[in-house]
């Protein structure tokens, strides 16, 4: 009864933190997607989706019965998925022969970290494959201590399959095991593959649908589109810039000395053990791709905190370390709930029920182009498809020409021809973190292209209507 309670109180903390967060313009996407697939459109074949292809549908559900309250319906739904990613770290540590008090606190400080702090308030596409990598873990750890039941390695190999569909980036970790798993075959190797099977069909069929499309959003986008986007601003992909990056990332929360503890842990043991090498894995994972970004470390810390929890007790100035980096973790979104520049969720769906007030008004009833698709659950419209990557395909300019970007559903702000539907600008600015000369960029096209403005009252958002309405 007190583990429901306090897994209850865990809930209850990390679903406010959700619902207070600040808008993040990395949400809009997401909610596209999700939106769209709910309304029976096929990632990469109708829409682009630049991430590979298991969240849009297992969320299209949720969107379905929120219906206008969709985007918070999604930002609960990954704070709860949270709770299991902080319980199951607490389960693997015991079941490696953790002490209780050891295999608590590091689920504790894991749960203080900005890195998953942030990937489970927004929403994103972070806490599902967290979870489903997290919850393998427990299994992964009874097979390293004895031989792996035939149904635990089935589990585990669908776990690790489907966070990679979820994610490319915990492909890595998922290797990592397959790979640790044909030396040391308790962990019954032919039943993890077995498992994945169901996972590798899926993703299999997604790239049928549209192998350019999959191949674009999937590969392509993520290797080209950052460094396109950032030429202006080469210190941002430097390497320097990398090294400062991933060390401010990990050191809010307790991640960069629970990394320097185990290092030393290895080093006297002389040994990397299979937690060990999931931590090499993740952060391998989180460091390939440029800039590097918090939520990009989060395949790592599941590992790590199972791995802290098994060392020697650490010295009290270790002690007090690991607290002041915890608090310090905490420090960003305490910051964020009270920053007065940023956009609210709340205020964000006050404003799309006013922008679906306006369409209404001007009798225009199909899907919207924007910059800020997640702002359409609460206006009861749908986004255009061609706008359905939000900001981050629109900002490129050669990654694609024009008939692919037809034939691929995306629009660039290169070639911003518009499709026929209105427009809707005023969300991509700083106080969601986006970039105001996207939206420019948008309205200036609109405009070019005889469309009419209409400024959405009491909100930022201006709506523009081509001349046919």
């Amino acid at each position: 009864m007190n583990n429901l309670l306090v897994l209850a109180a865990l809930a209850i903390v990390l679903i406010t933190l959700s619902l207070l967060r600040p808008v993040d313009h990395d949400e809009s996407q997401y909610v596209a997607a999700t939106v769209l697939t709910a309304h029976g459109l096929i990632p990469y074949r109708d829409f682009a989706y630049l991430q590979t292809p298991l969240q849009p549908y297992l969320f299209a559900p949720i969107a379905w019965l929120a219906g206008a309250w969709t985007w918070p319906a999604l930002r609960i739904l990954n704070a709860l998925l949270g709770v299991p990613t902080i319980a199951c770290v607490h389960t693997a540590a015991r079941t490696l022969g953790a002490k209780p008090k050891a295999a608590l606190t590091c689920a504790a400080l894991l749960a203080t970290c900005d890195i998953l702090l942030f990937s489970i308030g927004t929403a994103r596409n972070d806490a599902l494959p967290a979870a489903l990598l997290t919850a393998a873990l427990p299994l992964i750890a009874r097979a390293e201590t004895g031989r792996a039941p035939r149904n635990g390695a089935l589990l585990i190999g669908l776990l690790l399959a489907s966070a990679a569909a979820a994610k490319i980036s915990y492909a890595l970790p998922a290797l990592t095991y397959g790979l640790y798993a044909l030396i040391h075959r308790r962990h019954r190797p032919v039943a993890i593959l077995l498992g994945t099977l169901p996972v590798i069909v899926f993703v299999a069929w997604s790239y049928t649908t549209s192998p350019a499309g999959f191949v674009f959003g999937t590969l392509t986008f993520p290797a080209r589109g950052p460094a396109e986007y950032y030429a202006s601003r080469p210190w941002k992909m430097s390497l320097p810039a990398k090294a400062i990056d991933t060390l401010k990332f990990l050191a809010l929360g307790a991640a960069l000395p629970a990394l320097i503890l185990i290092a030393r842990d290895a080093n006297r043991r002389r040994a990397i053990g299979l937690f060990d090498a999931l931590i090499v894995a993740g952060l391998i994972a989180a460091l390939l791709p440029f800039p590097t970004w918090r939520q990009y470390l989060v395949p790592a810390l599941p590992a790590l905190f199972v791995r802290l929890s098994l060392i020697a007790p650490p010295t009290r100035p270790w002690r007090i370390a690991l607290v002041i980096f915890a608090a310090a973790g905490l420090a960003p979104s305490i910051a964020a709930l009270a920053s007065p520049n940023d956009l609210s969720l709340a205020q964000a769906l006050r404003e799309g029920r006013a922008v679906g007030r306006a369409l209404d008004r001007h009798g225009i009833s199909g899907p919207i182009a924007t910059l800020s698709p997640q702002m359409l659950p609460a206006a009861n419209r749908l986004p255009d498809p061609a706008f359905a990557t939000g900001p981050f395909y629109f900002r490129s300019t050669r990654l694609l020409d024009p008939q692919q970007e037809r034939t691929l559903h995306l629009m660039s702000r290169a070639r911003a021809y518009g499709t026929g539907a209105p427009i809707l600008t005023g969300g991509e600015g700083p106080e969601t973190s986006g970039d105001a000369s996207l939206d420019r960029a948008l309205a200036a096209s609109a405009i070019s292209n005889g469309y009419r403005a209409i400024p959405v009252p009491g909100t930022r958002f201006t709506l523009y209507v081509p001349p046919s309405h």
